[in-house]
């Protein structure tokens, strides 16, 4: 397995703006950050307004239970409370599956989010990988990961999956899940950025998730409705399992107001800016695609979520793309350190119509100046 550290990625994740500015001498509040996936239309209206008016509340410890957010998020997706964990992010949710579940042994699909292993590990299990191969979008066959499930205790897939934004058929989900099911193991399903696609064209298990007891879907509030300073995110399993997680929780470890936050993103005023969001979001990711492919012939990946997965050319390398951006005020994703990917690997977000075209003239400006080197 490689190693996640990188030249501006020392902790593993993107949208280190503290790194980036001390190497480049850009300010944190300067940056057009693509290597961090969060909305770009920031927070709905509802969580500004809670948040301010609830400021006075942080006298008071937080609920415990987080009772009000799980009745309303009971009430959006149509599961028993008691099927609910909410966490502080959807990280610590991942972290009380591989604690709660008493987890020995955990099997990925590389190229994934880094935080699958490097909890795995924290929690002293053993980490086997499959690597998807390039031709099938780096997504594993179902026979590799039924050999796989054979050795493991719990698999991790991200669904739609980081760094690749590919997403999997709700046939291949069942047809996983059944097999979990046959070796008595879990599978923790990561629907992270799910949120971007639109309902009707979404394959997920939740649905059926009562059907599936080794299944858990996990969720981040944090990209959609750009909340990732206040840390929120949830798990949905069956009761047992959500009661072994929880037992492994520190008290209070979401505080009070990503509480209120969260519940603010399930006003139904929210509605408005959900739609507007995946609106967005699928005209430039398509406009990027379309953009990047004409002007710099860089390969990317149709994938569903609110980022692209790109090869360089044969010039570049990411830590050299990184290195002519920063200056530039513009911070990539280096995923170099992925396992089944290369050094000429990067990730960007989808942003905004002018803060792409900012991101497009700077990537040409500095292919142009790489070129005539």
């Amino acid at each position: 397995m490689k190693t996640t550290e990188g030249v501006l990625e020392p902790y593993g994740h993107g949208g280190d703006l503290w790194t980036a500015s001390a190497r480049f001498g850009v300010g944190a509040g300067e940056w057009i950050d693509y290597s961090a996936n969060i909305n770009p239309l920031g927070p709905p209206p509802q969580v500004l307004e809670a948040l301010e008016n609830g400021l006075a509340a942080i006298v008071n410890y937080p609920d415990p239970g987080h009772r009000e957010l799980k009745r309303r998020l009971s009430a959006k997706l149509g599961v028993a409370e008691d099927e609910l964990l909410i966490g502080n992010g959807a990280a610590e949710c991942i972290a009380l599956a591989l604690s709660g579940l008493d987890v020995r042994s955990v099997g990925v699909v590389a190229p994934c989010f880094s935080e699958y292993a490097q909890l795995a590990e924290a929690y002293g299990a053993e980490v086997r990988t499959v690597v998807g191969r390039e031709e099938n979008g780096y997504r594993a066959e179902p026979s590799e990961l039924d050999a796989l499930l054979e050795q493991v205790d719990l698999l991790f897939l991200g669904h739609p999956n980081n760094p690749t934004g590919l997403t999997y058929s709700l046939e291949w989900l069942r047809e996983i899940a059944d097999l979990a099911a046959e070796r008595s193991a879990y599978v923790v399903v990561d629907e992270a950025f799910i949120d971007f696609i639109a309902p009707e064209r979404r394959a997920t298990l939740l649905p059926e998730l009562r059907s599936h007891p080794h299944v858990l879907l996990m969720h981040s509030m944090t990209k959609f409705y750009a909340i990732p300073g206040l840390r929120l995110g949830y798990a949905i399993a069956a009761p047992e399992l959500i009661r072994k997680m929880a037992r492994k929780q520190v008290t209070w470890s979401v505080n009070g107001l990503a509480l209120l936050a969260g519940q603010a993103c399930l006003e139904p005023e929210t509605a408005a800016y959900e739609r507007r969001t995946r609106e967005l979001i699928a005209s430039e990711r398509a406009y990027l695609r379309s953009e990047i492919a004409s002007r710099l012939a860089w390969r990317t990946w149709p994938g569903e979520a609110n980022f692209l997965l790109i090869e360089l050319s044969a010039l570049w390398t990411a830590e050299r793309l990184q290195e002519a951006l920063g200056p530039r005020g513009v911070l990539v994703r280096s995923c170099a350190k992925y396992d089944g990917l290369t050094e000429r690997h990067i990730r960007i977000a989808v942003r905004g119509r002018a803060d792409n075209e900012r991101l497009l003239a700077a990537l040409e400006q500095a292919d142009g100046e790489e070129t005539l080197r």
